[in-house]
């Protein structure tokens, strides 16, 4: 009787038959091992443009088939979150007022700031 901690038996097919020839016996089969087909390389490259935009870039949307909204929403300096949105006609459009928007914004949160200290070096 086996004990029971050898593995199980496994039934002997082909392929393992030709492993254990070429390992004992240094033997190598006129008949190539079977393998799976590999998959084509792709032949051209397509750039897939993600979903999600970067941190600090706003958000673009398209409303209707005419209208595509933009959106900011900062933190300012006092903690609270102050959104702003600009609509355009097309993605690109919208995509520049954005921009825009941001830059102003950001002037607008800076000179917040600013006065903030005064007050604070005031006080």
């Amino acid at each position: 009787m086996l004990p029971d901690s050898r593995p199980p038996h496994r039934p002997l097919t082909k392929k393992r038959a030709r492993k254990i020839d070429q390992g004992v016996g240094k033997y190598t089969s006129p008949h190539p091992i079977e393998t799976a087909p590999r998959k084509p390389a792709p032949s051209t490259f397509q750039p897939h443009k993600g979903k999600r935009r970067k941190p600090g870039t706003g958000c673009i949307s398209q409303i209707n088939n005419h209208l595509w909204e933009g959106r900011y929403s900062p933190i300012w300096p006092d903690g609270k979150k102050h959104a702003r949105n600009v609509y355009a006609q097309t993605r690109e459009e919208c995509e520049e007022v954005l921009a825009n928007l941001i830059q102003q914004m950001k002037a607008e949160i800076a000179g917040e700031k600013e006065r903030l200290k005064q007050n604070r070096k005031v006080s």
